[in-house]
């Protein structure tokens, strides 16, 4: 648009009007529903090379809006009767009442006629996208009403409190193996080298019994070599009871013999 009306004032043309064909405000959003914090820069500069000290001035300095649903959630930074605000609490929500909550919350916003589509919209969503992330136990069948969301989470309440107590119980437990298995790599290449450790790491991931990874780690301190380490390792990961309930194979990048 710039370079337009440039080319029309070197002509000698009278330029357009201000505002005639004036492009409309822009910018840009970034939606982001994750857990783990954001971390990418905010701004285009940190991602664009250096540039010589003469064109440092024209380089891109433009920002964008973050969104970010699980931090706005938790912040309550939205109003009431704001139907972002209870889309964000839901993607955020831990259990079953804040989202029985929010249902109700809608229940009672979207009355009015003209927000029948967007009663079907959240029901929709919640039927096919929400709910079967939360409730995959659970055979849902097509809903395309609030109320009836609603019905549904009354009905299935009790299996999906137990069933977010064993995903934190499970959570808990994968977060100890994992840094049971951390641990032990520090150990193995402070022992016996990077090469190692390196061929321990897939064996390792496939044992989720956190006893026998503390087992290794007893091992560890004894044994007299890489090879005798690995062939305990292979050993460990091989028994089902350590690996989950089935003997572990071969890694496909795993230790041989």
């Amino acid at each position: 648009m710039m370079y337009r009306r440039w080319c029309q004032t070197r002509r000698g043309q009278r330029p357009l009007p201000r505002g005639a064909l004036a492009v409309r405000p822009m910018g840009s959003t970034s939606l982001y529903n994750e857990a783990k914090a954001w971390s990418a820069a905010e701004t285009l500069e940190p991602l664009i090379e250096p540039a010589p000290s003469v064109l440092e001035a024209y380089r891109p300095r433009q920002g964008y809006l973050l969104l970010d649903e699980q931090q706005i959630a938790r912040s309550g930074a939205l109003s009431e009767r704001h139907l972002n605000a209870a889309l964000f609490q839901l993607e955020a929500s831990r259990g079953s009442a804040p989202v029985m909550a929010i249902v109700r919350a809608l229940i009672d916003w979207l009355q009015a006629p003209e927000q029948r589509d967007l009663r079907r919209a959240f029901a929709v969503w919640l039927g096919r996208v929400f709910l079967p992330r939360r409730l995959p136990e659970v055979e849902l069948p097509a809903l395309s009403d609030l109320h009836e969301v609603y019905q549904m989470l009354t009905d299935n309440v009790e299996s999906w409190t137990d069933q977010w107590k064993q995903e934190g119980l499970e959570e808990g437990l994968e977060q100890g193996r994992e840094a049971a298995r951390h641990l032990l790599l520090r150990q193995i290449r402070h022992r016996f080298g990077p090469a190692i450790a390196e061929q321990s790491a897939p064996w390792l991931a496939q044992i989720r019994d956190l006893g026998a990874l503390e087992a290794l780690g007893d091992q560890l301190l004894v044994l007299a070599d890489g090879d005798a380490w690995l062939n305990a390792l292979r050993e460990s990961a091989a028994d089902p009871t350590a690996s989950g309930g089935s003997a572990g194979g071969a890694p496909a990048d795993g230790p041989q013999r």
